[in-house]
């Protein structure tokens, strides 16, 4: 094997271990919701991360002249507080299942934003293991039924889906930054930003956040959601799309609805049904289809004139 396969294989693997801890960050969210309002849980769920990522502060000069600093900036407002915030007061309206149904939208947003932005261009059988791989997500959230109280609603369905189109400008922002600086800078430099802006934003729109009558599993809950869904998945992330076209690493993105379910199966005492079970060896047989015989061209842009 080349060293580029090597990198390329390497770099899929990267994006897959984070679509996979990004997979319990509805997990962590709700347990966390049942003691706290949505943007107080994010608000923590940030701090935590900080925690990890203060010693790459420390260690990693930014580097990044006054043009990289604003569009940093602006993906960190898009990838911080507006996605989070969205995202997870759509889940405080919705059931996990369904928010994970519309995480399976994710992939399709973002193989076309990397086609529209990125010229990028996704071959046919991507094209098929995406459209493959965005069903068996769609399955696994139909047969993934929760358990507690609460039902699916609309609003919360479409603020998820609306969360993840936004999302889409701070994968691609991201992916411009970390072509020319290390993943690490633009990681931790970036939700350094992200939640200066959260707590600076929270506390004056939501109030100070509750700490007295926090249960020990909440917080467990949100260090887990800071440090395991946040600070490592999107350390993997931003490296991983150093080494793979965003259109191809989409797909790995449908592993979160996968590893709720399976969540849900072993934590949450929960069944899957045949359906959830197809769906799940649906997203494996894309992710191994699509890192292995798809290939993403990337278009080059001519000159005006």
């Amino acid at each position: 094997m080349s060293a580029t396969s090597k990198h390329r294989a390497v770099g899929f693997l990267a994006c897959a271990l984070a679509s996979s801890f990004w997979g319990c960050g509805f997990f962590f969210g709700k347990i966390a919701l049942a003691e706290m309002s949505f943007a107080h849980m994010v608000l923590y769920r940030f701090l935590f991360a900080m925690v990890i990522l203060l010693p790459l502060l420390v260690t990693h000069r930014p580097g990044l002249n006054r043009s990289e600093w604003a569009t940093l900036a602006l993906a960190a407002f898009l990838g911080v507080p507006v996605q989070f915030l969205i995202q997870f007061y759509g889940l405080s309206l919705t059931t996990v299942s369904h928010a994970a149904l519309m995480v399976g939208t994710m992939p399709v947003i973002l193989a076309v934003g990397a086609t529209l932005f990125a010229h990028e261009r996704l071959d046919g059988i991507g094209w098929i293991a995406l459209m493959c791989s965005t069903t068996g997500a769609a399955l696994i959230a139909l047969g993934h039924h929760a358990t507690g109280a609460g039902q699916p609603s609309l609003k919360g369905d479409l603020l998820v889906v609306l969360s993840l189109a936004i999302a889409l400008g701070w994968i691609l922002l991201n992916k411009r930054l970390v072509e020319r600086h290390s993943p690490v800078v633009v990681t931790a430099y970036g939700l350094l930003l992200g939640t200066t802006m959260l707590a600076a934003w929270v506390p004056l729109r939501y109030g100070l956040p509750p700490v007295a009558h926090v249960s020990m599993k909440a917080w467990l809950a949100l260090a887990g959601s800071g440090v395991l869904c946040t600070a490592t998945t999107t350390l993997l992330w931003n490296w991983g799309m150093t080494q793979v076209p965003a259109s191809q690493a989409g797909v790995l993105l449908n592993m979160e609805p996968l590893m709720g379910s399976l969540l849900g199966v072993f934590v949450l005492g929960e069944h899957l049904g045949p359906s959830a079970w197809t769906g799940g060896c649906m997203i494996l047989a894309a992710a191994i289809i699509l890192t292995t015989r798809s290939k993403a061209h990337v278009l080059e842009v001519q000159p005006a004139g």
